[in-house]
């Protein structure tokens, strides 16, 4: 393929920076150089002189205005758009010191001119999260920055909005249990409308490109990283539910999806964050694993997938990770595959990433590997210094850098953010966090409540007018079920242990326990946590608990393969999540106002290893 030909990229048939189904707010007017005004010069320096683009976001005239805008742009321009950090501050103009210790400059918009990014990746830590109307203002800010500046092209600006334990925009935007959660509800158009309002939500605040769905098939109960952040074990769901989802980012919710983590990091007992995971699988073990979920959201039109820091020897034996391996980049999901959007790494701070090579390395190898973006590089200068040094000896060859920008300009405009990067900061209270919102949202996790346990009927509970201790891990959780109780007449009692409760608290809990019509207990990832502790706190405070004799209902919050440990409780229930909206579809199923009708999305195995406790599937109602 010749420089800046885009040909191949596939077309986007929907609808871009709208919502359909949802009714986003429009964007405003657009602005900056690519929008047809030439927008104020920047820090950086230089005005850009306007290119229009064409009416058409895809098709042969947008590959044509693709390939001048690429022309015309200069290398650092172009090294610019491969990359993608995190600003510090809530306002585009203000200045943090924390920018000018890590990049130089003083504000966001700065950061933005000095490189030329191609995106912004949103967090909390970062202090871009705050009133959402700030989140939209901040977000019209850098894109004015964006376009103010060099080649005038506006920024993909990002965030990990999965839903569930990792949602970056907390409330009052519209928030949902999570993938293993829909596994459980077995329901491919809930998926989607849930996908469809978290979409439609992040673009009323400037957020075009959603890192979400996971699509790896949490096989390996002991997986520490993945977990509920996966649709389940079974490869057919998880492919469906992934694919359901894509259509409600994009199609629906007008956001790029990004299907994560390739080639699938489903089957390890190591973080890649922490350390680099090695999957075992065979070529047809990953065949029929790994790969269904990744054709099925690619067959679904997705916009965009992330690489993995994995090593997987059946793929490429050369004992680099996913994402600078060209085997598995280039060969497997373009080649093979035949993906032809936007391939970005996942955050290449992460140590699964920067144990082989140096940080100057890991970012020319994953763009020699056919990634496109980089995310979050660390000591960032040094990572731009060393990209723009490859280019001009050559290392990175012209034609490389071209095609992978091209690949990111075609998805800015196919997604219509060259023609309108501003959203209407006035608007956002008339799509984020909407009563239909959140009413839809109660009603798609009612039914991702799983029972698997109910011994001598003590489900549905009569709580009015009863004395109720809710304890455990978790202490919002513990305060959202509390107060979801209180609302239907319950007296309550709260007791927060946290994931190691101290012995004097687990005395606490069980005092309260003695005196309790029925004490229900939150577990969070007691599974992973008391592997280091070698008291297993969370497990003590359960069977002390249970010790009482009284009615004690275990449920599990994070991970379902806590409740192998609370075989022996009378009730044992898995939510997925310890959010609010969970908590209130908890107490609807507990108090019998809706009838639980979660399976499992994944087996439980027996604490003691001897099989299977709860098979996939399984789940009670009533």
């Amino acid at each position: 393929m010749a420089p800046a030909d885009v040909g191949s990229f596939r077309p986007s048939s929907r609808p871009a920076r709208r919502s359909v189904l949802l009714g986003t707010a429009g964007a405003v007017a657009a602005f900056g150089a690519l929008g047809g005004r030439a927008a104020a010069a920047t820090p950086s320096g230089s005005t850009p002189t306007p290119l229009t683009p064409p009416e058409e976001r895809t098709g042969p005239r947008a590959q044509a205005w693709i390939r001048r805008v690429v022309a015309r742009m200069s290398v650092e321009e172009k090294v610019g758009q491969l990359l993608v950090t995190h600003v510090y501050g809530a306002a585009a103009d203000s200045a943090d010191a924390r920018n000018t210790a890590e990049y130089g400059v003083a504000t966001p918009a700065e950061v933005v001119a000095k490189y030329h990014l191609g995106g912004v990746c949103y967090f909390t830590w970062s202090g871009n999260v705050g009133p959402l109307p700030g989140v939209a203002a901040l977000s019209n800010g850098l894109q004015a920055a964006a376009t103010g500046t060099g080649a005038g092209l506006p920024l993909l600006i990002s965030t990990d909005q999965e839903q569930g334990t990792i949602a970056r925009i907390g409330p009052p935007a519209t928030q949902f249990p999570g993938n293993m959660a829909l596994g459980a509800g077995r329901d491919a158009a809930a998926a989607r409308e849930a996908a469809a309002i978290t979409g439609a939500e992040l673009a009323a605040l400037g957020i075009n490109h959603d890192y979400a769905p996971d699509a790896d098939v949490n096989v390996d109960p002991g997986n520490p990283v993945i977990g509920v952040r996966s649709f389940g074990s079974d490869p057919g769901l998880v492919a469906e539910l992934a694919a359901a989802q894509v259509l409600g980012y994009q199609r629906d919710g007008g956001v790029a999806a990004t299907a994560k983590h390739f080639p699938g990091h489903g089957d390890t007992k190591v973080d890649s964050h922490t350390g680099i995971p090695e999957i075992r699988h065979t070529r047809q073990q990953w065949e029929s694993l790994d790969a269904p979920p990744f054709r099925a959201v690619i067959e679904a039109g997705i916009d965009s997938i992330m690489t993995g820091h994995l090593v997987f020897p059946a793929l490429d034996p050369s004992g680099d990770p996913a994402t600078l391996s060209r085997p598995i980049v280039t060969g497997l999901l373009r080649e093979e595959l035949g993906f032809t959007g936007l391939v970005v790494t996942d955050a290449l701070g992460m140590k699964g990433v920067r144990d082989k090579y140096g940080d100057d390395q890991v970012v020319i190898l994953a763009i020699n590997a056919g990634v496109d973006m980089l995310l979050r590089p660390p000591a960032f200068d040094l990572a731009h210094r060393s990209l723009l040094a490859a280019v001009r000896s050559g290392r990175i060859s012209r034609h490389r850098l071209d095609e992978a920008v091209g690949r990111i300009i075609r998805l800015k405009l196919a997604n219509g953010i060259v023609h309108h990067p501003a959203v209407d900061v006035s608007a956002v209270a008339d799509t984020v966090g909407t009563p239909a919102h959140l009413d839809r949202a109660d009603r798609i996790t009612e039914a991702t409540t799983t029972v698997v346990r109910n011994a001598a009927g003590l489900l549905p509970a009569r709580v009015d007018r009863r004395r109720l201790l809710v304890a455990g891990a978790g202490g919002s959780a513990v305060q959202y079920l509390a107060g979801a109780l209180a609302d239907r007449g319950a007296e309550t009692r709260t007791l927060s242990t946290g994931t190691r409760p101290t012995d004097a608290a687990i005395a606490g809990a069980v005092a309260a326990a003695d005196d309790a019509d029925l004490t229900v207990v939150l577990t969070s990832k007691a599974w992973d946590t008391d592997v280091t502790d070698p008291q297993a706190r969370q497990r003590l405070l359960v069977e002390k608990l249970l010790g009482t004799g009284r009615p004690i209902v275990v449920v599990a919050v994070a991970d379902p393969y806590d409740l192998a440990y609370a075989d022996r409780a009378p009730a044992c229930v898995a939510v997925y999540a310890p959010n609010a909206v969970t908590m209130r579809a908890l107490a609807r199923v507990l108090c019998g106002e809706v009838g639980p009708r979660g399976r499992l999305p994944v087996e439980i195995p027996a604490a003691d290893g001897s099989g299977v406790l709860y098979p996939y599937g399984h789940g009670l109602t009533w």
